[in-house]
């Protein structure tokens, strides 16, 4: 449909809704843009809405108002505002503004991540707190994340035999794929050199993408019907292929289980599921799980590999913290043996480099949307029933009133501080905070800080020719999460010299 069409449409369109969109005078919306006729503030959010929603804030303060189509949006772009909400309201704000492109995938009522906070919802995830992401589950399965971490220096290594640059997102990704397949299905699902690796990255971006760019979809919720831009039509693909790959595995398993009983039980992930499956009530089915399952793949994933391929990028460019954080894994753990999750408490350095790293780029730098179940009273402004309320994490990361230099990498700044990511404080909030904090935190954090030890401490790695420190590309492309927009190409060297 031409453009000038389509706006003509929208501006029928708002002209018929707009008698049933009037609010009373009397509630005092927070500030913000007055924005256009029909679109509102949509042409403001630019490629890369989590920056120019941080521009915003500064012209319109730390929580304000935007009308995004006909849909009115909450911003929270500092520490106090986001300890209002979380602390606070946090009860008020525990369901979502679903994507439409969310609703592509087969039994989207089933996602973790996606639905409102409900009973199911509660369930499912009580099932990850004690099953999966328990202290005791995954020191048990700490084997397995080691095996993927040697096979990625092995195939690291065959990059400095040829000195071909190697993409750290790439490997890391299928580095983070396998860890999660090993954790929920006891195998692993791609072959880190062949190009399922790639295809399966591809399908996972492309969901993150779709359900992070701008769709005329969600702000004219009445449109949603048409997909105009074609979005979901454009995920659906990456979506069914996901759900063809856990069904297969799902298949034999069943098959397993019904030959061999009780014996020789995996008891992973999904014999977990399964077994609640088989529990009347439990409100989990077959289809159901698929999901699931596919929430914590996506979230695991992609959010280790993006955090470790923005840590090495800034290690690159700044050399001398690179040397250090090297150093400080040398002469604690040697290069004789590879480092180990439990020598990471040993390492202070290195995760100092992995929580700055995630302060200036949080994987989710909107964390996901909420929703305000009832108006609600902040700081003196009323945040509207059913309006969308977001937390810009990126901005908060970045704020001058928090955080010394906030645009410099300096991992030191968290050398003997108490600032931590589990929700506490709100100036550093990576993984979101109160009730629907990320439930993946305490696996993401070991998986990081095990691939980016383990190839620094193996390799020196040095930069193609023509980059250079100054002008490596740190550009970010947009979408729930927040990639590299340039891949980071680099050359490890076995001398271990940075």
């Amino acid at each position: 449909m031409e453009l000038h069409i389509l706006l003509f449409c929208l501006t029928l369109l708002w002209f018929l809704i707009k008698p049933f969109l009037h609010r009373s005078t009397t509630t005092k919306l927070p500030p913000g843009p007055t924005g256009l006729p029909v679109l509102g503030s949509l042409l403001q959010l630019g490629p890369r809405p989590n920056q120019s929603l941080a521009d915003l804030s500064k012209l319109h303060g730390p929580l304000m108002t935007l009308r995004l189509g006909s849909v009115t949006t909450i911003v929270a772009s500092s520490a106090e505002t986001a300890k209002e909400l979380f602390q606070k309201h946090d009860q008020t704000l525990s369901d979502r503004t679903i994507p439409d492109v969310i609703t592509a995938q087969p039994n989207p009522e089933a996602t973790l991540a996606w639905v409102s906070g409900n009973h199911q919802w509660r369930n499912r995830r009580r099932i990850c707190n004690t099953q999966m992401f328990t202290i005791k589950r995954l020191d048990s399965l700490q084997h397995s994340r080691h095996e993927k971490a040697r096979e990625l220096v092995g195939h690291i290594a065959k990059h400095c035999v040829s000195a071909t640059p190697v993409d750290i997102g790439r490997v890391a990704f299928a580095t983070t794929i396998n860890m999660m397949s090993q954790t929920i299905f006891s195998m692993d699902l791609v072959d880190p050199e062949s190009e399922s690796a790639q295809e399966f990255k591809d399908m996972v971006w492309r969901i993150m993408e779709d359900a992070g760019k701008p769709n005329l979809s969600d702000h004219f919720p009445v449109l949603r019907w048409l997909d105009l831009q074609g979005v979901k039509r454009h995920i659906k693909p990456a979506y069914m292929r996901l759900h063809e790959v856990f069904e297969d595995v799902i298949d034999k398993r069943l098959k397993s289980r019904a030959s061999e009983g009780m014996t020789n039980r995996t008891a992973d992930f999904l014999d977990v599921l399964l077994d609640q499956c088989d529990e009347e009530g439990s409100g989990f089915t077959r289809q159901t799980i698929k999901p699931l399952i596919l929430d914590l793949f996506i979230a695991g994933s992609d959010t280790s590999a993006i955090t470790t391929e923005w840590a090495m990028a800034e290690l690159l460019r700044k050399p001398d913290v690179l040397q250090k954080a090297r150093k400080e894994i040398v002469e604690t753990i040697g290069t004789k043996r590879l480092v180990t999750e439990t020598d990471i408490d040993q390492l202070p350095y290195l995760q100092a480099v992995v929580k700055e790293t995630m302060r200036l780029h949080p994987a989710a730098p909107l964390l996901l949307p909420y929703k305000a179940g009832d108006d609600t009273e902040l700081l003196g402004f009323t945040i509207p029933k059913g309006s969308q309320v977001l937390v810009n994490a990126w901005a908060i990361g970045r704020d001058p009133k928090c955080w010394d230099n906030p645009l410099s990498f300096s991992p030191e700044r968290f050398l003997d501080s108490n600032l931590d990511y589990k929700g506490r404080d709100f100036e550093y909030i990576p993984f979101g905070a109160g009730r629907r904090i990320c439930p993946g935190m305490p696996l993401a954090a070991r998986m990081v800080s095990l691939m980016l030890a383990s190839i620094i401490q193996s390799f020196g790695w040095r930069l193609p020719e023509g980059t250079t420190p100054e002008n490596l590309d740190m550009e970010e492309q947009f979408g729930v999460t927040l990639k590299k927009a340039v891949s980071l190409l680099v050359i490890p060297t076995e001398s271990g010299d940075v």
